[in-house]
């Protein structure tokens, strides 16, 4: 067993404590009230639509989904960092991270087997969900250099599991981010397994943010599951992406913004896909450790103290999460899903074997033409 429960040696960077009070000394960001309402009414829906997307796979209405309970903070506060127009580059576990720019019911569809629920991520600059493992770390240090050479001021923030980091596109992405000093965040949910393998058998290194020193760039290790301290930290971060520093000039193009790696500490409550068994690998009292950390609770805690929050709001916050995701799932299963889709996006040609699938379709269709699983209208 890896998991414990949250550490806070090594400089972890916190503004609430675990029952959600502000910390003695600590300083609570500079948002006005309504982002502070706006940032705990998307980390509760992420956790409501994570609860219906489990139902829905049980239901053999969804395939199989990955779920983020424990990690909302980390993930919408660290989006609420970002401008309007900077990058968002995820893995495939940071549904809450996409909540903030405007989540639509085509999200759903991907989880629902349809390339289309990829496709309208790019109009609210949001990369489409990567399911193989590190492979978008390049990808986002690409994008980041490829701004600062265009002269945009745009930061790319790019989330990745703890597992990630044992990967090679980690080290590559990072390396060349900070050769080039792209203005990237790079953004490790470390929750404390990759599936079943935990932290500890994924490196040796003290932390996973002080693999950044390795790369000559700054690093920070903050907790994942206070969403003021993540926003703190991610901002300072996307500042420092967007800052020209005279001290640090790039091979490439002089002077030049620096990127950052955050590690944001946290769990994850439930299993790592819905088709995971986690108790193969974790006991029940590590769960119940972690989950005095659970950031709604914490998050609420602070709010009703500032006093911008009470029963009557809470109750009317959780009404609307409520009836926006049943309408987001409504939408997602009335769509109008083709089964001959499934072939469209497989190659940029069609392929030999791609046209003998699609004729053996056809032939089921004509055989079965009534059958709504077969149906292509």
């Amino acid at each position: 067993m890896d998991g414990g429960s949250l550490p806070t040696e090594d400089g972890l960077v916190q503004i609430l404590d675990r029952e959600g009070v502000v910390r003695e000394g600590a300083s609570v960001p500079a948002l006005d009230e309504e982002e502070l309402v706006s940032i705990y009414e998307e980390m509760r829906f992420a956790r409501h639509l994570d609860e219906r997307a489990v139902t829905l796979h049980r239901q053999g209405r969804m395939g199989t989904y990955p779920p983020l309970a424990g990690q909302e903070a980390a993930q919408v506060a660290s989006t609420h960092a970002l401008g309007a127009d900077d990058w968002l580059c995820y893995q495939y576990r940071e549904h809450g991270a996409v909540v903030p720019r405007g989540l639509s019911y085509k999200y759903l569809l991907y989880w629902m087997g349809h390339e289309v629920g990829n496709a309208w991520l790019a109009e609210r600059n949001v990369f489409p969900l990567n399911i193989s493992i590190g492979s978008q770390l390049p990808h986002a240090t690409g994008l980041a250099w490829a701004a600062k050479l265009q002269g945009d001021d745009t930061a790319v923030v790019c989330h990745f599991g703890d597992g990630a980091t044992s990967e090679g596109d980690f080290h590559e992405a990072l390396n060349i981010a900070g050769v080039f000093d792209v203005p990237a965040v790079f953004f490790c949910n470390n929750n404390q397994y990759a599936i079943s393998v935990g932290r500890g058998r994924q490196t040796a290194s003290r932390t996973l943010a002080q693999k950044a020193k390795g790369y000559g760039f700054e690093d920070v290790r903050v907790d994942g599951m206070d969403p003021l301290a993540v926003y703190t930290v991610a901002n300072e971060a996307v500042e420092r992406a967007k800052a020209e520093d005279p001290d640090h000039p790039s091979p490439a193009v002089g002077n030049a913004p620096r990127p950052t790696l955050i590690e944001a500490v946290m769990y994850r409550f439930g299993a790592h896909t819905t088709v995971d068994d986690p108790s193969r690998y974790r006991d029940e009292s590590e769960i119940r450790r972690w989950r005095e950390y659970d950031p709604l609770p914490r998050m609420e805690r602070f709010l009703r103290d500032r006093g911008l929050l009470d029963d009557d709001r809470n109750d009317a916050i959780a009404q609307r999460v409520e009836d926006e995701v049943a309408d987001l799932v409504d939408k997602a299963e009335s769509y109008d899903r083709r089964p001959r889709a499934m072939f469209e996006h497989v190659y940029d040609e069609k392929t030999t074997r791609i046209s003998e699938q699609q004729s053996e379709l056809a032939q089921l269709r004509e055989k079965h033409g009534d059958d709504a699983l077969l149906r292509d209208e």
